[in-house]
């Protein structure tokens, strides 16, 4: 094509048009309020008013500015000066505005803020970075003395329940840390409930890594939601505690004491409670704090101890508080971590010791599903329960030179429990008669002893990228467990007379179990590029177990020592095992992606001590894929989408073939021909937050599903109610799902923080019940609004509600609909008033419908309210009156169902008391006493 020399200038001129009607500019001026002088390098910046993200910037020259070519859009005008508060300013860039002149804009000392009430800019409250989400503390206020609890309860996407809970995003928070190391080990609630908010500078969350992922920066898939506090520099020396005294109606108390001396790298603390209201002492951490052991196998095959432990066949109970009967619990503890040698070394210990009784009675309505018919069973239970457990654990690490660590951490142990429960229970058939009653006595006595220790060496290479670690633990554990049951059974015909002889029951049953596991595990890494990696592994491990259950018969009263064969075996488990892997990475400035594979191959030797021909030698492999992948949209906005899948082997209880007959209605036996199953999972999560709006958005979720899974086969003979429960491989697939979102921003009309947030969380589920394939589905759905308003020194009060759904059905029962709506409510408020007083009630209510399986709805109100009076100049002194459960309505309460199992508990709580206390929260950090904020 021939193109003339007056159409390339018509060209040309026309190209010129369009580029300059696209093209936007800004100007303007700086100068100091005050003296009128200018501010010559101060920076000019201009967001996008959507996300906050920089498009340009430059420095003021001779107190003038101009940026050009810009894009059309709304944006956001960003002026900073050393020692002058930030100018912040919205405008816009149009057809109607190609240029927006601000003129002369006055920056003002941040000094003079002390004396005028105009304020231009605030401090960013969230920053993330990268997989962190960062609050900054001075961002949001909280009253005098508040505790970190009390803080992290105004940051957004965090929420802490009255037990001390916390869940940040959708997903329950396991660690909380200080400076980055453990603070008394995995109990969180030492850390948000003890320390004080005015002591942090930052609060960041973050899924904390394996030590294998964090140093190779590569993701293995271990993931742990974490709360860091960061504390201010100034307030790292000093001493600061808290002390509470409170006593009240009912003979209700709780007593508590925290001190803590940091000084610089070092921190000391110790603490001691004593309490029986549930709330000293008894958070929702309390399985790790008081949790017993039990044999299991791990997902490579290799044997490990978790769960309900050494009870053996008998009432398993780890110590576990949740509401059920009346605690009283003792805790003590003690913490130091340190740091020396220009940080080249640290050591953290921990020593916790605690006794926890508790004392209740509990009712349990369950319906059993049967093809075209189900009995019903009612069971009221009083239990006494008392465990005390005492643990030391050490950490020491140590940088040998610029490119080699060694971690060297241990712990240690002992726990004794001891439970005593007595049931009464009627079953009634689908016609309302009479099937059978159960008198029982359990009574249990068991001691465990555990002890772990691990050595991790890491050496990076001078290539960057190329890494070598090495990883050798060891973990021994012991559970010994002696017990008695006492059992009479009475079963009756159509027309509810007794047939046969009632069955009695009067056995003494021992648990003896022990596992030694010796592990190594070799990893390299080496870059391909400057984007790409590899990791290659390899681990070798032996493991030594062995279960022995023995259940005796009277030889003369009071003298246990005639063996029940059937009720007795004594298992032994060793193997190999071998497990290598091959990953890949891939990361860029805005995406991460990793994919691989393990895999471990077992040799197993499964020995019957009792019967020979029970034994058995399995060769087996287990795979381990997995791939994960995250995109940066910005610095505040990120997705995330992974996959794992795991061969997961049946544990020895669901193995050893062994009659367990604790419940004699119930009896369990074992299944040695279980095979492995697989499980697929998959998971979502995207992450948005925008700092000028405050508007934040977490979206997570995830799906799986097992093949070859492992489900409950039920035989139930209808004509006595007897159940005879076993473990068997379906060739079917479960299936589980959670899916859960948060949406929140500060509504600028009334300052008020709202939020929306849902969950959607249910599995699908098989059993074999007389033969035939049962599929029960479980599903709830939740949504939930909040509001909340905080005023400081003045008032704060909050509010949160939503409905629930729940989708419950049998495909044996297809015509029972026990599908059932709920209602859940909670909100509070505090006012402060003149002299130091304040006034505050909190309350929660719960709805739940009737169904068909349960013809009775559900209500609970519960109010608390307390008056208090502050003295002292910093108030660090404070008296209060407190009422708890004012309408006497605490009734435990719970409604569960499962493989063609409907549930319904319900349990002494705690119930109204009235109570008087003094605090006493000193503070010296700092060089002084520290100011209020």
């Amino acid at each position: 094509m021939k193109i003339t020399i007056p159409a390339l200038i018509l060209l040309c001129l026309s190209t010129f048009s369009v580029f300059a009607q696209n093209s936007y500019s800004i100007k303007g001026s700086v100068a100091d309020t005050a003296a009128n002088s200018k501010l010559t390098n101060a920076t000019v910046a201009v967001l996008n008013a959507k996300d906050s993200i920089l498009q340009k910037f430059t420095r003021v020259n001779e107190g003038q500015f101009a940026i050009n070519n810009l894009k059309k859009g709304k944006f956001i005008l960003l002026v900073t000066y050393s020692g002058y508060a930030d100018f912040v300013e919205r405008f816009t860039l149009d057809s109607a505005h190609t240029t927006h002149d601000f003129g002369r804009i006055k920056m003002i000392l941040k000094t003079q803020l002390l004396q005028e009430v105009i304020i231009k800019a605030k401090v960013a409250a969230v920053k993330i970075k990268g997989d962190t989400t960062e609050f900054n503390a001075a961002a949001f206020t909280v009253q005098p003395n508040a505790k970190v609890e009390d803080l992290l309860k105004e940051l957004p996407g965090i929420q802490v329940d009255k037990d001390g809970k916390i869940t940040a995003q959708g997903q329950t928070v396991s660690k909380v840390l200080v400076d980055g190391e453990e603070f008394f080990g995995d109990d969180p609630t030492l850390v948000t409930k003890n320390l004080r908010a005015d002591m942090v500078d930052k609060v960041q969350l973050y899924d904390k890594k394996s030590d294998q992922a964090a140093f190779t920066g590569i993701d293995d898939g271990v993931k742990n939601k974490t709360i860091n506090i960061k504390l201010k520099e100034d307030k790292k020396n000093g001493y600061f505690g808290k002390l509470d005294a409170e006593g009240g109606t009912g003979k209700y108390y709780q007593e508590q004491l925290m001190f803590n001396r940091f000084k610089g790298k070092q921190k000391f603390s110790v603490y001691g409670t004593i309490g029986n209201t549930g709330k000293v002492g008894l958070g929702w951490r309390d399985e790790n704090k008081y949790g017993g052991t039990g044999l299991e196998f791990a997902d490579d095959g290799g044997l490990y101890f978790n769960g309900g432990g050494g009870e053996s066949d008998l009432d398993t109970w780890n110590g576990r508080f949740e509401g059920e009967g009346i605690p009283l619990a003792r805790t003590a503890g003690a913490h130091y971590d340190t740091k020396w040698g220009s940080d080249k070394q640290s050591l953290n210990a921990n020593y916790k010791i605690g006794s926890l009784d508790v004392d209740g009675t509990k009712n349990t309505q369950t319906q059993n599903t049967l093809p075209g018919n189900f009995i019903n069973s009612n069971s009221d239970q009083t239990f006494h329960k008392y465990s005390f457990r005492q643990k030391l654990d050490l950490t020491y690490q140590v940088k040998l030179d610029t490119t080699t660590n060694l971690k060297i951490m241990t712990d240690g142990t002992d726990k004794d429990s001891k439970i005593n429960t007595n049931y009464n229970a009627t079953s009634l058939r689908q016609n309302g008669t009479k099937l059978n009653t159960n008198n029982r006595t359990v009574t249990n006595d068991v001691t465990d002893k555990i002890f772990h220790a691990s050595a991790f060496y890491t050496k990076k290479f001078k290539k960057v990228g190329r890494t070598l670690s090495v990883n050798v633990s060891e973990a021994y554990n012991e559970s010994s467990a002696k017990g008695f049951l006492k059992s009479n059974t009475t079963f009756y015909d159509t027309l509810e007379k007794v047939t046969g002889t009632p069955q009695v029951i009067d056995q003494r049953k021992t648990t003896e179990t022990k596992n030694n596991v010796l592990s190594s595990n070799i990893t390299y890494t080496e870059p391909l590029s400057k984007k790409f990696s590899a990791v290659i592994n390899y681990g070798i491990s032996v493991d030594n177990g062995s279960s022995d259950r023995r259940s005796y018969n009277q030889s003369a009263p009071g003298v246990y020592n005639v063996q029940i064969d059937s009720l007795s075996n004594n298992y032994k488990l060793n193997q190999l095992t071998n497990q290598a892997g091959l990953n890949f990475n891939y990361k860029s400035k805005k995406s991460t992606f990793n994919f691989g594979t393990k895999a471990a191959t077992v040799n197993f030797k499964q020995i019957d001590l009792f019967n020979d021909a029970n034994s058995r030698t399995r060769n087996f492999v287990n795979w381990f894929p997995q791939a994960t992948y995250q995109y940066r949209f910005s610095q505040n906005q990120s997705v995330r989408v992974s996959y794992n899948g795991n061969t997961a082997q049946p544990t020895i209880d669901q193995i050893q073939p062994v009659r367990v007959n604790t419940d004699p209605l119930n009896v369990t036996v074992g299944n040695p021909n279980l095979k492995p199953s697989f499980t697929n999972r998959f998971s979502l999560w995207y992450n948005s937050y925008k700092v000028i709006s405050e508007e934040s958005l977490y979206i997570g979720g995830s799906y799986s599903n097992t093949t070859n899974p492992i489900v409950s086969n039920v035989t139930t003979d209808t004509t006595s109610g007897k159940s005879i429960f076993q473990s068997s491989n379906l060739n079917k697939q479960t299936v589980n799902m959670y899916a859960n979102f948060y949406y929140g921003r500060k509504i600028p009309i009334g300052d008020i923080n709202a939020g929306l947030g849902g969950d959607a969380n249910g599995n699908t589920y098989y059993n074999l019940s007389n033969g035939k394939l049962n599929k029960t589905t479980s599903y709830t759905y939740s949504a939930n609004i909040s509001l909340s308003k905080y005023k400081q020194k003045k008032y704060d009060v909050y509010i949160s509600a939503g409905p629930t759904y729940t989708l419950n059905s049998s495909s044996l029962l297809p015509n029972v609909n026990n599908n059932g709506r709920g209602f859940n409510a909670n909100g509070g408020f505090n006012l402060y008033l003149p002299a130091h007083f304040s006034i505050g009630s909190d309350g929660s209510y719960q709805y739940n419908a009737k169904t068909q399986s349960f013809p009775e709805d559900f209500k609970r109100t519960i109010l608390n309210a307390n008056i208090a009076k502050s003295f002292m100049k910093d108030e660090s002194i404070k008296v209060t009156l407190s009422g708890n459960d004012l309408l006497n309505q605490n009734k435990g309460y719970n409604r569960s169902g499962s493989a063609g199992i409907l549930t319904q508990d319900r349990y002494t709580a705690i119930r109204r008391y009235f109570m008087l206390g003094i605090s006493w929260d000193f503070n010296h950090v700092g060089g002084g006493v520290a100011t209020k904020k």
